[in-house]
């Protein structure tokens, strides 16, 4: 990864000051803290968890360093015996999870986190920076890769990410939910993911039309795409035709701008007037899941998605949150108006229509109440960190696609689409105790 430098000081300066005082005052019991979005927002029926793989990899490199120390030291707000306890920190507590690419819903914990309280404390911005973001992003894909059914979709967001790390964990995230290629470069290196791309219009005014698509051809003739919408397409289309006769056969056309329903009819009609029903045409510039479902019927083959996706345009943001839900064995919870919180460690359980095997409704359980036990519903909570150690191993991201997309099959098609439906999620009397 890239960020591997200076984990430890990825939070916020309250984690801190509020460790040091449980230390002080001796409570270092332990503590469950849990992690989960409150409530769905309306533009989304589901969410993808993302960013486990990632929390689960960088967890042991969050220690503080003696740079680290001297710049809290600076501060002058933490006594020389805490920054002594910092300065030998590593978790070695527990910590819960629900696998990468598993769909979830309302109020169900993605991580929880069980170690004594100052520890646990700390890592909370930590932990929620990475599975928000990783979630946000997958949750986009998967709601993307749902709408386009069979349409080829490729990541072109890095350039309007939001950091470089920001494309990079969006590029396998999308590759996680159904994407096929993303064109981030890094991003293929270091998950091993497909790459793809085009050319610029730059490219096309710098030759001009003809000339740049006979170059790009001769220089990558099973990879070419013709970038069409420069000046003319329907122009360019007609140059297109004159060219693949001449042996310069693209694989496919590109149109970034214009009257997209006219400009694909009219492209697709005299590609195949002219024999070339095997050029595909995709489209780019502004592409999401609205766009996909209003072009539909369209002959488009596939999608460069970049800007709307990677920046999640319509949710930009979860209700996501790191609270305490059990210390020293007592349930801890908030009755704050609009944001109530549930006690104790939990389990999920899923349940399955018996006759069409899809996904009817989860209820979240007390985690003890189910530990050893049997049950009909699938328990999607498991122990992946035990005592500070990594239980099995960490997965790939095809590993990842495949359950996703295994799950994905299982999710009722209405929660595919882009109207607002609800799905069961149960709170079990054990957990809503002060109801």
């Amino acid at each position: 990864m890239l960020w591997k430098e200076n984990l430890a000081l990825n939070t916020d300066l309250y984690e801190l000051t509020m460790a040091q005082i449980y230390l002080e005052k001796n409570y270092t019991g332990k503590a469950v803290f849990s992690l989960f979005v409150r409530e769905l927002p309306k533009e989304r029926n589901f969410l993808v968890v993302g960013g486990v793989n990632t929390l689960l990899e960088l967890l042991s490199g969050f220690q503080f360093s003696k740079e680290d120390l001297s710049y809290l030291k600076s501060l002058g707000i933490f006594k020389d015996w805490f920054l002594d306890w910092l300065e030998e920190f590593s978790f070695k507590g527990n910590i819960y999870i629900i696998d990468d690419g598993r769909i979830i819903f309302q109020r169900e914990p993605i991580i929880q986190v069980e170690a004594d309280l100052p520890t646990a404390q700390i890592l909370e911005t930590f932990i929620m920076n990475i599975i928000h973001f990783e979630t946000l992003i997958a949750s986009k894909a998967s709601r993307i890769y749902g709408v386009a059914k069979d349409k080829i979709l490729i990541d072109f967001g890095l350039r309007r990410a939001h950091g470089f790390q920001a494309g990079l964990l969006a590029a396998k995230n999308a590759l996680i939910c159904g994407f096929k290629a993303t064109s981030n470069l890094l991003a293929g290196k270091i998950f091993n993911i497909p790459v793809s791309g085009t050319m610029a219009h730059s490219f096309i005014m710098v030759f001009g039309e003809e000339e740049a698509f006979k170059i790009f051809h001769k220089f990558y003739p099973n990879k070419a795409i013709f970038l069409v919408d420069t000046y003319d397409v329907i122009k360019a289309i007609e140059k297109t035709i004159e060219l693949a006769k001449k042996g310069y056969k693209p694989i496919g056309v590109r149109i970034d701008s214009g009257d997209i329903p006219f400009l694909v009819k009219e492209v697709r009609k005299r590609l195949d007037s002219a024999g070339l029903k095997d050029i595909k045409i995709f489209v780019s510039g502004g592409v999401d899941e609205y766009k996909i479902e209003e072009w539909k019927n369209l002959p488009i083959d596939g999608y460069g998605v970049g800007t709307k996706f990677i920046t999640s345009s319509d949710r930009p943001y979860l209700d996501i949150a790191y609270k305490l839900v059990e210390y020293e064995n007592q349930p801890k919870f908030k009755l704050s108006q609009g944001k109530i919180t549930y006690p104790f460690k939990k389990q999920v359980l899923r349940f399955y229509d018996s006759s069409t095997g899809l996904m009817t409704y989860d209820r979240i359980e007390r985690y003890e109440e189910l530990e050893n036990k049997k049950t009909t519903g699938e328990k999607l909570v498991k122990l992946k960190i035990k005592n500070g150690k990594l239980l099995g191993s960490l997965e790939n991201w095809s590993e990842i696609r495949e359950r996703f997309l295994e799950e994905f099959s299982l999710l009722p098609k209405e929660f595919k689409q882009l109207k607002k439906v609800h799905y069961k999620v149960e709170i079990s009397p054990q957990i809503a105790i002060f109801k």
